[in-house]
C-alpha cells in the first residue's frame, strides 16, 4: 500500500494576500494561521492608540487620520 504524502505550501513565500486568501480556505490549518499571524506583526502597518470616545476624539491623533488617509489611496 502506497501512501500518499500531501505537502504544504511554503507559508512564508507567499505574499499577505495570498496567505489571508489560503486561511480563509483552510480555517482549520493552525500552522497556516500562525504563519498569518507572524507575517501581520513582521510588517507591522498599524496605529495603536487607546479607544476613543467620540469621533471628535480622531481630532487628537492626526497621525492616524494620515494613516488612513494614504491607505486609502493605494
Amino acid at each position: 500500500m502506497e501512501v500518499c504524502a500531501v505537502s504544504k505550501p511554503n507559508f512564508q513565500a507567499m505574499s499577505y494576500k495570498e496567505l489571508h486568501a489560503y486561511v480563509l480556505a483552510h480555517r482549520d490549518d493552525q500552522e497556516a494561521f500562525y504563519a498569518y499571524v507572524d507575517k501581520l506583526h513582521a510588517e507591522a502597518n498599524w496605529v495603536e492608540m487607546p479607544a476613543l470616545q467620540s469621533l471628535e476624539d480622531l481630532e487628537n491623533y492626526p497621525e492616524f487620520l494620515e494613516h488612513v488617509r494614504n491607505g486609502s489611496k493605494s
